[in-house]
């Protein structure tokens, strides 16, 4: 009886003392995502400098210090294998040796990595490699809305971690919008399912199991509205929603925003290593257990001089390897080239685009938007770093049959975003309004609709009549080498992955069922990026002479002149200066 007595007694203290002690804690979750790339602190070109990881851990640093290394957790939620030079050398050039960013995050101690979209773009061969040693490094990474055919989650659901004896569930998920954007080849033998109700379930399921004391929750997923209608940013509807979680992270939309109501705090850094999430957990624990807890949540500005010099000098080789591949000479320039001249009229930056495109056998028409609103490359000797200044995303190239009738409607949902209906001079033409900026809180005049989505077409000759009303602006007379154009007609039309995959929602608002779009693919090529520097080792140079010939891209132009023409030009000094 009496060794009975010490048997249990024995088991008590044991499990007692496994747990945490009784007292007061205060937990710090300090978060980053969207960092796109920045693991340096350096452009590579002309001396400028950016906020990077390098200046994160700094911050990060000064809060364990301060708080204890044991009361701060540190997470992503997405999107860091996509974005610049960096990321791109090391997911498809130096492959050898693990990932820059995999041996960043082992250096800082990051207790969990999420995957968002743009990691998924980079492919099989990139996000599994990459997940592979960051999990190597003992680090989980998460991603729990990836379903495999079985019905399993393709990475973990969620991780545990224990500091100070306190049990900390971390449960990460991935966009639920991927398949609208990129091709299924990319995210073969998974899918992916909405937020709502999954995190609750799995919420609901990791407590009942593992009994935290604190629940986070890192979803790649926009803040949103709150208003359930945004598939890839369901963060605040989760937020008005979710029981038995203490800090919900959010990511993708790159817009700094926090917000608390004493117990639960929603987190989302913005974008580019410009800010950490900063959560506060607080705990008083009686007899073992959780007896009371309030929530507050936060920002920490990054300045990016901060950048940590211990980080640099271990990180020294890859910089300068980054950096020579960035200084790579690829052509020549025949001309300056301004980006924003795109939302103008054609453009010597999307004339490149389409003659790419059109290049790819069996294109007859191409369709491109410019995905860069500002900047000038100038005339002279081109290096790798100004293809991503020229295309910054890893989309693909893909050939889809359209019918001319749905090519037409696809101009006219395309301009309907770009531009409104003037009716005299001095009318406003581009779709624009005033507005604070969300960093400065200075007004400024932006674009009311994504300008990515802004797509021209090459390979016809048509016209864009700024008076007309939504749906009757366009007039398409010819095919560029002069032949008619059918309504009838079934066309080949070379777009981006993204947007045969739904991306934007153009097709999809002149009746292509995008979940069906692999009945209407001809062809698929790779990345488009990699096709321009293909053209340069060809054609050795960009000639506007040559990427504008008419023959090829064919010519469009708003009209009429008289009132097209001035307003436009008005409103791009808006947006642009002069």
């Amino acid at each position: 009886m009496y060794k009975a007595f010490r048997f249990i007694l024995s088991a008590l203290l044991a499990a007692a003392c496994c747990g945490p002690k009784d007292g007061e804690y205060s937990f710090h979750i300090l978060t980053t995502n969207d960092i796109h790339g920045t693991y340096f602190d350096s452009t590579y070109v002309d001396g400028r400098t950016q906020n990077s990881m390098l200046a994160a851990n700094y911050f990060v640093d000064s809060v364990r210090t301060a708080a204890g290394k044991d009361n701060v957790i540190l997470i992503d939620a997405g999107d860091f294998l996509q974005g610049n030079n960096a990321a791109y050398y090391y997911n498809y050039v130096e492959t050898g040796v693990p990932h820059v960013f995999s041996r960043m995050v082992d250096y800082m101690d990051y207790d969990a990595i999420v995957w968002g979209n743009h990691d998924v773009e980079t492919g099989h061969p990139v996000y599994d490699r990459i997940s592979r040693e960051i999990e190597g490094f003992g680090i989980p990474f998460l991603g729990g809305n990836a379903i495999k055919e079985d019905g399993k989650p393709y990475f973990p659901v969620y991780t545990i971690l224990k500091k100070n004896k306190v049990k900390i569930a971390v449960l990460g998920f991935n966009n639920a919008n991927i398949k609208a954007w990129l091709d299924e080849s990319i995210w073969s033998g998974m899918h992916f399912e909405s937020l709502i109700p999954l995190v609750q379930q799995d919420v609901d399921m990791v407590i009942a199991k593992e009994k935290p004391q604190i629940v986070i929750v890192a979803v790649h997923s926009g803040t949103g509205d709150g208003d359930g209608s945004v598939l890839e940013s369901q963060g605040l509807d989760l937020y008005k929603s979710l029981k038995g979680v203490d800090v919900l992270v959010c990511a993708h939309d790159h817009r700094p925003f926090v917000t608390d109501n004493g117990t639960i705090a929603l987190l989302n850094s913005g974008s580019h290593s410009r800010n950490l999430g900063h959560g506060i957990v607080d705990l008083t624990i009686k007899k073992h257990k959780v007896v009371a807890k309030s929530v507050k949540s936060g920002l920490i500005p990054i300045r990016k001089e901060m950048a940590d010099p211990e980080m640099r000098k271990a990180f020294q080789k890859d910089y300068e390897a980054v950096k020579a591949f960035t200084l790579k000479e690829v052509g020549e320039l025949k001309t300056d080239l301004r980006l924003s001249d795109a939302f103008a009229g054609m453009s010597d930056y999307l004339n490149l685009i389409h003659t790419v495109s059109l290049g790819c056998e069996p294109a007859q028409i191409s369709i491109a938007a410019p995905l860069n609103q500002r900047g000038v490359i100038k005339a002279g000797k081109l290096v790798y770093n100004d293809l991503f200044t020229l295309y910054q995303y890893e989309n693909q190239l893909s050939v889809v049959k359209l019918s001319g009738k749905e090519v037409k409607d696809y101009l006219e949902a395309s301009y309907d975003l770009w531009i409104r209906t003037a009716a005299k001079p001095g009318d406003r033409v581009l779709n624009i309004h005033n507005l604070p900026d969300a960093r400065t809180g200075l007004e400024r005049w932006s674009f009311v609709g994504a300008s990515y989505n802004f797509d021209s077409m090459a390979g016809i000759n048509y016209t864009v009549d700024v008076t007309k009303p939504a749906g009757e602006r366009i007039t398409i007379s010819s095919m560029a080498d002069g032949t008619p154009f059918d309504p009838t007609a079934t066309y080949n039309v070379a777009m981006t992955s993204y947007r045969a995959s739904g991306g934007g929602g153009t097709l999809d608002k002149i009746g292509v069922d995008t979940d069906r779009i692999e009945e209407r693919v001809v062809k698929k090529y790779p990345e488009i990026r990699d096709m321009i520097y293909e053209y340069l080792k060809e054609h050795g140079s960009i000639d506007p002479a040559v990427i504008g010939d008419p023959k090829v891209i064919g010519h469009w132009e708003f009209i009429p002149e008289s009132i097209a023409g001035p307003g436009i030009a008005r409103d791009m000094r808006l947006l642009f200066g002069d």
